[in-house]
């Protein structure tokens, strides 16, 4: 049995779409276990009248909720009795608890995974993950995308590393092909930490590295996983994310202009629903973050109960497939050929 945390609180939609996706993914796994941390009366009256197998299903009182205002280090500490806390704790205490899922706080989650839960051996810094659309059907992942600011090229040696593993085994990506984020694709192209970081990923064995990304070309399905500090991530991911969504609002302003785009609209009404549903992000989880002793997602905190299901499923996947294992291995290897 796979057992995760489900941090209740936090999000903009809490405590509904947390349990409502947390229901979905028990139904979806026979093997899942899934405890729910937070104000019980609260989770409790979330439940009522829903039919799911209560012997996989329990529930952790947590009363507090820590929110964006609280400073991180101190939400750890103070507010222990938090829906957030109370999941690291199981993470941290209890060795049958395989992940957790938030939507709450990042900053604070991002604390406590490191400073509570720990970090997979030989892993420098865990680093976000996200999963986005590509335009020919695929997904691609960006690793960082906020977690680490300040950076040299062994920690993105690392990023290629456990992006690879977990791209292969939870999306079922044979062989990822890795880019560096970079301001042209010529190999001689950007800073000192760009240009160490082409040199050492190219030498690095077990990664399909296939040189520098501009971020015009994240979508494009030429690549599925690129690598980069957290700061270039973020803004790459929050660039590209905003203009989809501007896109999509200018593109259904444009039709309800004039009659004439009304009825053009009516035709391609289909094609529009499975254009907004690929860039959805409802649909592609939460944000993993890597190099954690334990799996921890980080939901959208706008996320719904269909977001929630595939952030479970996610912890669920990786623990499946024995992710942290064999990233271990992996980095075990590097760091041997390091010191030899």
């Amino acid at each position: 049995m796979i057992k995760v945390a489900v941090d209740c609180f936090g999000g903009d939609h809490s405590p509904q779409a947390n349990t409502d996706g947390a229901l979905q993914a028990l139904k979806n796994h026979d093997d899942l276990h899934v405890i729910l941390t937070g104000d019980e009366a609260l989770i409790r009256q979330a439940l009522e009248g829903k039919d799911y197998d209560k012997d996989r299903l329990e529930i952790i009182h947590a009363p507090q909720v820590i929110t964006g205002e609280d400073k991180p280090t101190d939400a750890i500490r103070l507010k222990r009795d938090s829906s957030m806390m109370a999941a690291v704790k199981l993470l941290r205490e209890d060795d049958s608890v395989s992940g957790m899922v938030s939507t709450g706080a990042t900053g604070a989650l991002v604390a406590a995974a490191v400073l509570r839960i720990g970090r997979l051996r030989n892993v420098i810094r865990p680093a976000f993950c996200p999963i986005l659309p590509t335009m020919n059907g695929g997904v691609v992942g960006v690793c960082d995308s906020g977690a680490n600011v300040d950076i040299n090229a062994d920690f993105l040696q690392q990023y290629a590393i456990m992006g690879s593993t977990f791209l292969e085994n939870v999306y079922g990506v044979k062989n990822p092909r890795v880019a560096l984020l970079n301001v042209g694709t010529e190999t001689e192209k950007g800073d000192a930490l760009r240009k160490d970081a082409f040199k050492l990923l190219s030498e690095t064995e077990g990664i399909n590295f296939v040189g520098n990304m501009e971020s015009r070309d994240l979508l494009s399905g030429k690549y599925d996983l690129v690598v980069c500090d957290g700061f270039s991530g973020n803004v790459l991911l929050k660039s590209t994310e905003g203009t989809a969504v501007e896109l999509l609002m200018k593109l259904k302003q444009g039709i309800y202009s004039k009659t004439i785009y009304k009825l053009g609209g009516l035709l391609l009404k289909g094609m529009f629903k499975e254009i907004k549903s690929l860039m959805d992000y409802q649909n592609y989880g939460g944000s993993v973050l890597l190099g954690t002793s334990k799996t921890v997602v980080k939901g959208h905190g706008s996320s719904k109960a269909r977001a929630l299901t595939k952030c479970i499923e996610q912890v669920y996947l990786m623990q499946k497939n024995d992710f942290n294992n064999k990233v271990e291995q992996q980095l075990e290897i590097i760091e041997s050929k390091r010191n030899n």
